[in-house]
């Protein structure tokens, strides 16, 4: 195995971790902005219990996304300098941009979301929960931009090889941009949403923290009943972006190998085994003329098929192919969830049906799989571009040797399963121990006491 292959693999193997918690902590953010207004509203002290446990998990989640943040920036250094030579007079500034704005407001407002309780006004750490969740959506905005920018470049002018921005603008709102960054904080949102769900589902499932478990639940249903369709529509549209300026990324995504004859319209493959030796599918199971619907609005619609480039200008078709279909079958199933519980909860037999809450159970993990899954498609799709049409992957990787990428990756790999092991452990951990009832905050009792937002509960969990 080759350097870049290794590089590749590295970067692919820390950012699908990386990918994972700075989506939920979008999402939780913005959960407990809403859980801490319904607190100051109503004053019912279930709210505010929900709010310290909710908060402990986004702590946690918060910095394991910081650390592996990290991680991965170091890597445009070290594996791809030849990006950072080319491209580093477009993504320097954004990513400082990201700084000069989400980071220094979410520092700012941080320590009093997490520390403040009872030590500031309600409305002051009310607004420091929300500055907080909106640095995490700018933050969104600054990355998004970045990353669409590789994919669907604009704005700049090749100096002697150099990447050299003529308009900021077009720089930072690029063809794609709009599409993916909607299409990634819905991504972040119903990802959440879906764990929220999960452990309120769980909790009625164990008749423990019953009613923590139903305000849950009840949210993540009206939420995810009416942001998954309109995720599906906005997918929808992303879709018709990308065949306009990456057809061959479609193209592997439908496995679409040879034109079809003139009015015949290209057919939805439901599932098959991509043979790129062969440039065939095999198993191939198709729905005639939806793939031509679904993607030019047309029966009888056409787009390039993989073949009209050489084999070399094509992503890999296996794990794009493979990846959209986990992706949208896990997107199916989340619709289908959201609505019968809708349902339910309008009949008002959603907490009295065993199999919904299990369902909801058994999906808590779906959103973070359908998010890794859409970032191989977006990322693995691009290929063989790390700048699409600008620069190549094989021209950006560094003069590293195979045996120190390989070296490097085995400790990355340590570092995390350590890292991420850890992590996912105390989430688990707080978890199962469920929201605590805290003692009133100091404005209503005179107490001067702050919440400990990274401890858990004090009981043992053997019984549980």
């Amino acid at each position: 195995m080759e350097a870049l292959l290794l590089s590749r693999i590295q970067f692919g193997f820390v950012i699908s971790f990386h990918v994972l918690f700075p989506a939920f902590t979008i999402g939780t953010a913005s959960w407990l902005a809403f859980v801490e207004w319904r607190w100051l509203r109503t004053r019912n002290t279930g709210w505010r219990d929900l709010y310290f446990f909710w908060q402990k998990i986004f702590a946690v989640s918060f910095g394991m996304g910081v650390v592996t943040g990290i991680v991965m920036a170091f890597q445009f250094g070290t594996n791809w300098p030849r990006l950072s030579e080319v491209a580093g007079s477009v993504i320097g500034p954004l990513l400082t941009y990201e700084v000069l704005t989400a980071f220094f407001l979410e520092a700012s407002f941080l320590g009093v979301m997490l520390f403040g309780w009872g030590r500031v006004s309600p409305r002051l750490h009310f607004l420091s929960t929300c500055m907080v969740a909106l640095g995490t959506l700018f933050s969104t905005f600054w990355i998004l931009s970045s990353n669409s920018w590789l994919h669907t470049p604009a704005g700049y002018a090749l100096v002697d090889g150099i990447v050299q921005p003529q308009d900021w603008w077009q720089v930072v709102f690029n063809p794609s941009f709009p599409y993916r960054l909607a299409h990634m904080t819905l991504a972040a949102f119903i990802t959440t949403c879906f764990v929220i769900g999960g452990v309120g589902a769980w909790y009625l499932r164990q008749g423990r923290h019953v009613e923590a478990g139903r305000r849950m639940l009840m949210a993540a249903v009206g939420f995810a009943a009416l942001t998954v369709p309109l995720q599906v529509l906005v997918g929808d549209q992303h879709g018709l972006n990308t065949l306009e300026h990456q057809p061959m990324k479609i193209a592997a995504v439908e496995a679409h190998w040879h034109d079809t004859e003139p009015g015949k319209g290209v057919p939805l493959v439901v599932f098959a085994v991509p043979n790129e030796q062969a440039e065939r599918n095999d198993l191939e199971i198709a729905i005639p003329k939806l793939g031509s619907l679904i993607l030019t609005h047309s029966l009888d619609g056409s787009f390039p098929p993989l073949t009209s480039v050489p084999a070399s200008e094509r992503p890999p078709v296996v794990p794009v192919f493979y990846a959209f279909r986990v992706m949208v079958g896990l997107g199916t199933l989340m619709l289908l969830l959201a609505w019968l519980s809708a349902l339910q909860w309008w009949r008002g037999r959603l907490l009295q049906s065993q199999w919904l809450l299990r369902g909801w159970t058994w999906m808590l993990p779906s959103g973070f799989v359908a998010l890794v899954a859409g970032w191989f498609v977006t990322e693995m799709g691009r290929q063989p571009w790390v700048v699409h049409g600008v620069l190549r992957t094989a021209d950006a990787v560094g003069p590293q040797s195979a045996w120190m990428t390989a070296l490097s990756l085995a400790i990355y790999v340590v570092s995390y399963m350590f890292v991420f092991g850890w992590g996912v452990w105390y989430l688990v951990k707080i978890l199962r121990s469920g929201p605590a009832v805290h003692a009133p905050p100091p404005y209503e009792d005179g107490l001067h006491t702050p919440a400990r937002p990274l401890s858990v509960a004090d009981e043992p969990l053997e019984g549980h």
